[in-house]
């Protein structure tokens, strides 16, 4: 069940003629934190001047063609003039009602470019209702009072921070009071976009003593969720499946009688069960039966079994002849049991002792429906990772070292990706005693680079290492301290 969802958000804060205003921008960024989360690929924008506003609703016109969804989102002031809705820049200019309708972005644009989009689905959220500080010197002041009602095209939902004619406030903390109250419920696993709305317009109205109500209008044709539950979002296998602990076994079946081999831990039962797990009954097996299966190898392998190890490696040979869909359930289910446990949730600690060889398998073109599927499920914990794991991201670090003790040995100072450092004390328990030297744990370079890839939950084949402190021979050893990390800071 894949979903391509794309957003533009404004936030304008820093107004050229009147005071500035407090939350605008930082509304933005926390929303595009939480959307980037449900799996929207995100352009945030701040402090745009007109100009630069009518480009990113230029680009985001062509982002459209390309997704299912798209989401519009604007913090900062916005004014009606005879009816109309204007979203302002920080350069608007505000000597009177023309000038400002011809240097702000008309609502109507954004509704057009996102009802000619390719999109099925149109999202528009405003937290743009603020009071208005020049409608007094406005001959139509009365026009100028908070934003006006708009007609919805289908598929379309357009929300506001408060009811039309009204104003919201900016908020007394990092952010204004609708957005503080969006944050609070956009992300509820399994949530109607209808009743989030709803959760979110009571959490306002208890904040602001009832005195701001949001309001949506909407032509919706069918339900969107802004986070879906892994077993609502996966819907190729069973909730027995995913979360296995409830998978019931029925001896009768040769494929279950694999299964309840290699949950036994005894590689004794194991290897057998392993053997006894042919073409001929994987050809029979559902594939919830598979995909189970294929949790319980990598399992075995990690326990150390000698036939799941081989299985693993040699995966391509041993499911020769096997349909594409019934290897695409095996092998997701390899891959899901790395990242989670038997309930269907993310691990704390992944499984790592089998990623390696697992993920070599993403080198085969056949194979990329199953790294799609745990790209798929892993994309709401995308915060987890510095490359979502089953897309293929190349990663690059730079690794900085002093001279150690003697020449090729090295002692680990930082390692960057991305332009920061990643390298942090995870267990402050292995902090030195003041006055005493860290302790360190040799490695030579080639574990070292292993080490590095498994912390960054990077496949070795997609992970580039530079040496900034020296040329790498190939047998140099580098210390590295115990307690720190570059796993992803959560």
């Amino acid at each position: 069940m894949s979903r391509r969802l794309t957003a533009l958000l404004i936030g304008n804060a820093d107004y050229t003629n009147t005071k500035p205003l407090t939350n605008p921008v930082n509304d933005a960024a926390d929303i595009a934190a939480k959307l980037t989360a449900c799996g929207f690929t995100v352009v945030t924008k701040g402090n745009c001047t007109h100009e630069e506003m009518e480009r990113a609703l230029e680009d985001f016109k062509e982002d459209l063609q390309d997704n299912d969804v798209g989401l519009f989102f604007f913090a900062g002031h916005g004014l009606q003039v005879k009816g109309e809705n204007y979203l302002t820049a920080i350069d608007t200019g505000f000597f009177d009602d023309i000038n400002a309708k011809h240097t702000s972005l008309p609502l109507n644009q954004v509704i057009e470019v996102m009802e000619r989009g390719e999109n099925a689905s149109s999202i528009i959220i405003l937290d743009a209702c603020r009071n208005n500080p020049f409608e007094k010197a406005w001959s139509r002041a009365i026009e100028a009072r908070g934003l006006a009602p708009v007609y919805a095209p289908k598929g379309t939902i357009v929300a506001y921070a408060t009811s039309p004619g009204q104003t919201a406030s900016d908020g007394r903390g990092r952010n204004g009071a609708y957005t503080a109250a969006l944050l609070q419920h956009l992300d509820t696993p399994d949530c109607s976009i209808e009743g989030m709305f709803k959760r979110v317009r009571n959490s306002l109205s208890t904040a602001t003593g009832g005195k701001q109500i949001s309001w949506e209008h909407t032509s919706l044709a069918g339900e969107f969720f802004f986070n879906l539950s892994l077993r609502a979002r996966i819907d190729e296998y069973a909730d027995t499946s995913l979360r296995d602990k409830l998978f019931v076994i029925d001896d009768k079946k040769a494929s279950h009688r694999v299964i309840e081999g290699l949950q036994t831990h005894d590689w004794y039962r194991q290897n057998p069960a392993i053997e006894a797990f042919t073409i001929a009954v994987a050809g029979r097996a559902s594939l919830d039966s598979l995909f189970v299966i294929g949790r319980n190898i990598y399992q075995a392998a990690c326990g150390g079994s000698r036939d799941a190890v081989a299985y693993l490696r040699n995966y391509m040979t041993r499911t020769t002849g096997l349909k594409a869909e019934r290897r695409k359930a095996l092998l997701d289910g390899m891959l899901f049991e790395v990242f989670f446990d038997p309930d269907a949730r993310l691990r704390k600690d992944f499984k790592m002792d089998k990623f390696q060889p697992l993920f070599d398998l993403q080198q085969h073109a056949d194979l990329k429906p199953s790294f799609d599927f745990i790209a798929e499920c892993l994309l709401p914990d995308i915060a987890r990772f510095h490359a979502l794991p089953g897309k293929s991201h190349a990663v690059v670090v730079d690794v900085v070292s002093k001279a150690g003790g003697r020449p090729g040995d090295h002692m680990l100072k930082s390692v960057h990706c991305g332009g920061a450092d990643i390298f942090w004390m995870d267990d402050p328990d292995y902090a030195p005693e003041i006055g005493a030297a860290p302790m360190y744990r040799k490695m030579r370079i080639t574990e070292f680079e292993k080490y590095l890839a498994n912390e960054m939950v990077v496949p070795e084949a997609l992970l580039t290492i530079k040496y900034s402190s020296f040329a790498k021979a190939g047998n140099e050893t580098i210390r590295v301290p115990y307690g720190w990390t570059p796993r992803k800071r959560q």
